[in-house]
């Protein structure tokens, strides 16, 4: 099976939508096009300094689809890679600080 890194992208949030740092990674499979590996995280040192300031993550590193909150890590159910997308989506932008709340 050959990979190939299909995104690699930091987002810097800005201070009016809560600080920190959307990493995204995903790797595919060259001949097939699926998903092979992934790295979402919503990164604050602001929120939470341990983790490498991960406040929220998902990832499939270690042979099990998880999710990463505030130091803690739980086995998710995967039914696609943008299920879990979504996933990550909602939650960072409910748990995100904003300014003037």
């Amino acid at each position: 099976m050959s990979e190939k890194k299909l995104i690699d992208r930091i987002d810097r949030v800005s201070r009016k939508r809560g600080n920190g740092i959307l990493r995204r990674e995903v790797w595919i499979e060259t001949s097939t096009g699926a998903v092979t590996r992934y790295n979402l995280a919503y990164i604050n040192h602001n929120i939470f300094p341990g983790d490498n300031g991960r406040v929220l993550g998902f990832d499939n590193k270690h042979g099990f689809h998880h999710r990463h909150s505030m130091g803690t890590v739980e086995e998710i159910s995967f039914a696609s890679y943008e299920a879990v997308e979504q996933l990550f989506e909602d939650e960072w932008l409910s748990i995100r600080p904003t300014a003037g709340r």
